[in-house]
C-alpha cells in the first residue's frame, strides 16, 4: 500500500518556499561563478580524500539543498580542473563566453526538447540558423544542414555511418571489408568509429610535415578500390593543429567514388579568421564536416556541429522508425533526431546561438585571430630561447615544443608542479617516440606574459 501523501509525492516539483530557496541558492552560486575573475585552476583529489571531505552524500532522507550545494562548492568543484581558466593549456581547452554560459542555464530552465520540430521548432530554427552560417563559412551550399551532437566522436561516427549508407545506396559493396582512409595522425575517434562500425581503417603516413596529401591518399585508393567508402581529412589535428591538404584530397573525388569527411572538431573554426582561412582550401568540396563549438567557438560543453552537404543522406542513414515515432518521421519538418546517432537530445546548440546572436560574427573572428597571433608570437619566443626546440611550426593555435635533455619523467614532474602551485595546467605529450609538451591556445584571456612565465619555470 502506498502511504505517501500527494504533498510528499510532489514535494520536489511543486513551487514552494523550499524550492524557491533552492533555486535562489543555485542561481546565486551560478552568478558568482560566471562573473568570477579569480576562479582558481583547482586540481583533482584522490578518492579517499574526497570520501573524507564529502562523506556519503546520497541517503534516504537527503541532506538538504544548502548543505548539498556547500559540498559541491567547497569540496567537489575544487576537485575539478577549471577548463576555462586562461592557464588551462592542455588537450583542447574550452573558453565559453559569458553569454553562452549564462544561456546554458536558460536552456535547462526552459524545458526545451531539441529532438523534433514538433516539440521544439523554435530551438531547432535557431540552431539551424547557426548551422547554415557555419556551412556558408565553410563554403558549403545553401542547402547544406545538419545537427548539433554531443562531441566530435559522435559527430565523426554519425558522418561515417551516413557515408557507408550512401555507398550502399549507390550499389557499391566491397569484396571483403569496407575501408576508411585517413592520416596516421587522425584523431583517435576515427579508429573508434571504425571499431563500432566493424570496418577497417587504412592509416596513411602524412610524412614529416604531418600534412596528409592527395598523392598519399591516391596510393591507398588505388590499392583498396571500391572498398574505400570514406576519406577523412583533418582540419586541425588535436596534437599539433595541422591541417591536411584538403584541396588535393578533394581533387581525387573526380576519379574515385569516396565520401570526403572533414574532422575539424578543433581546428575548422580557424576558417573564421583571414589569417588561417587559406589553409582550409578544399573544405567546400566536403560531403560532411564537424566542428566543436565547445572548443574554439567559445560555447560550453557539450556541442559538436555536424553538417552534411546533402542532409538527406544523413536523414536516410539515421532516421529511427517505430509506431510511436510515425507522427515525426512521416512529417516533412526538420527533426534533429534524424541526422545523427541519437534520438533524445538537448538543444545543445542554443548557448552558441545566443552568444553569436548577441555579439555578432565579427567578435568571433577577432577572438580566433587573437589565438592565432598569440601562437605565432610564443612560437617565435620558444625558437629564440636557448635549450628549447619547436617540434613543428604551428599552423593554428597549438604550439608543441621540447626542452633539451628532458625525459618523460622531467616533463611529468614539471607538469605536476605547475598544477600543484596553481600556475598552469600543461601536460606532457610526445611525438615519434620523443617526449614534449604543448600549449593549446584558445582562451582570449590567455596572455603572452602568461606563457612566458610558464617557459621561465623550465
Amino acid at each position: 500500500m502506498n502511504t505517501q501523501s500527494p504533498l510528499s509525492a510532489d514535494r520536489m516539483h511543486a513551487v514552494t518556499p523550499e524550492t524557491r530557496d533552492l533555486v535562489d541558492l543555485v542561481l546565486d552560486y551560478s552568478r558568482r561563478r560566471i562573473l568570477s575573475t579569480d576562479t582558481p585552476l583547482d586540481k583533482p583529489l584522490p578518492e579517499h580524500e574526497l570520501r573524507r571531505l564529502a562523506g556519503q552524500t546520497v541517503s534516504e532522507s537527503g541532506m538538504g539543498a544548502e548543505r548539498a550545494l556547500a559540498v559541491f562548492e567547497h569540496v567537489l568543484a575544487p576537485a575539478c580542473i577549471t577548463t576555462d581558466h586562461p592557464q588551462y593549456l592542455s588537450f583542447i581547452p574550452t573558453a565559453p563566453t559569458k553569454a553562452a554560459t549564462a544561456f546554458d542555464l536558460v536552456v535547462s530552465a526552459s524545458a526545451v526538447y531539441g529532438g523534433s520540430w514538433l516539440e521544439g521548432s523554435g530551438a531547432v530554427y535557431a540552431e539551424n540558423q547557426v548551422l547554415s552560417w557555419l556551412a556558408a563559412e565553410f563554403g558549403l551550399p545553401a542547402t547544406a544542414g545538419g545537427v548539433f551532437v554531443q562531441g566530435g566522436t559522435l559527430g565523426n561516427l554519425s558522418a561515417l555511418v551516413a557515408a557507408r549508407d550512401h555507398a550502399r545506396a549507390e550499389g557499391r559493396s566491397p569484396s571483403d571489408r569496407w575501408v576508411i582512409v585517413c592520416s596516421a595522425e587522425a584523431h583517435s575517434s576515427v579508429a573508434s568509429a571504425a571499431r563500432v562500425m566493424d570496418v577497417d581503417v587504412v592509416p596513411v603516413s602524412p610524412g614529416e610535415s604531418g600534412v596528409l596529401t592527395g598523392e598519399a591518399v591516391r596510393a591507398a585508393l588505388e590499392e583498396y578500390g571500391d572498398a574505400v567508402f570514406a576519406v577523412v581529412a583533418t582540419g586541425g589535428s588535436t596534437n599539433f593543429g595541422i591541417v591536411d591538404d584538403i584541396a588535393s584530397i578533394a581533387a581525387l573525388k573526380g576519379e574515385f567514388p569516396f565520401w570526403l569527411h572533414i574532422d575539424g572538431a578543433y581546428g575548422l573554426a580557424g576558417m573564421l579568421s583571414p589569417v588561417a582561412r587559406p589553409r582550409f582550401a578544399g573544405v567546400e568540396h566536403a560531403d560532411s564536416v564537424i566542428v566543436d563549438p565547445h572548443k574554439w567557438l567559445f560555447a560550453p560543453f557539450d556541442a559538436c556541429a555536424l553538417i552534411y552537404r546533402d542532409p538527406q543522406a544523413g536523414r536516410r542513414a539515421h532516421t529511427q522508425h517505430a509506431e510511436y515515432l510515425d507522427t515525426l518521421t512521416d512529417a516533412a519538418e526538420w527533426s534533429p533526431s534524424d541526422y545523427a546517432i541519437h534520438l533524445t537530445r538537448r538543444a545543445r546548440g542554443l548557448p552558441f546561438w545566443f552568444s553569436l546572436a548577441s555579439h555578432g560574427a565579427a567578435a568571433y573572428r577577432d577572438a580566433v585571430t587573437a589565438s592565432l597571433r598569440l601562437a605565432e608570437r610564443i612560437a617565435a619566443e620558444i625558437e629564440r630561447r636557448d635549450g628549447f626546440r619547436l617540434v613543428r611550426k604551428p599552423q593554428l593555435s597549438v604550439v608543441v615544443f621540447e626542452r633539451d635533455g628532458w625525459t618523460r619523467e622531467d616533463y611529468a614532474l614539471w607538469s605536476a608542479r605547475l598544477l600543484d602551485e596553481q600556475r598552469a595546467f600543461v601536460t606532457p605529450s610526445s611525438h615519434a617516440g620523443r617526449p614534449n609538451t604543448r600549449f593549446a591556445i584558445l582562451n582570449p584571456l590567455t596572455t603572452f606574459e602568461d606563457l612566458v612565465a610558464i617557459l621561465d619555470t623550465m
